[in-house]
């Protein structure tokens, strides 16, 4: 699979929209306030999503390609572990400070993390690395009209 700018530049950016406005659309205040936390919530989510992109996606994908040719199922998949594997150092941050004042933790990691795990919430990961890797895998081939297995 040939690399592309455009998936690049426009798949990371899905997800964390999606996200933001969604989270955002249960909320009852002005515009101003809105769109504050709007940009409060994207940045962060842009900076995990474009850093996950570029620093693991990217390299796996290239990686992957030279050992077989990446074709939409492939890369979906990828992008579907890659975004469950996302979850554990994210967890680690936030077990890292939820301490009492955000100080160090009182629990261990695992306990931690088999709690955060069962959260339903955590199902947002993988969901997230399967879309960007498949609007990634979509932008990259619609131009040549069918896709490249290169």
């Amino acid at each position: 699979m040939r690399f592309s700018w455009t998936g690049l530049i426009l798949a990371p950016l899905l997800v964390p929209t999606i996200f933001s406005a969604a989270v955002l659309s249960f909320q009852e205040s002005n515009g101003a306030l809105l769109f504050v936390g709007f940009l409060v919530l994207m940045v962060p989510s842009c900076i995990i999503s474009y850093c996950t992109t570029i620093f693991l996606f990217l390299p796996s994908m290239y990686l992957l390609s030279l050992w077989r040719p990446m074709m939409g199922l492939k890369v979906c998949l990828l992008g579907l572990a890659l975004g469950t594997l996302m979850f554990v150092p994210l967890t680690w941050m936030d077990w890292k400070s939820s301490g009492t004042d955000s100080g160090p933790p009182t629990e261990s990691f695992l306990a931690f993390f088999l709690r955060w795990a069962a959260d339903p919430f955590t199902a947002i990961y993988p969901l997230a690395g399967l879309m960007t890797s498949g609007l990634y895998w979509w932008l990259a081939t619609w131009r040549r009209g069918c896709p490249s297995p290169q």
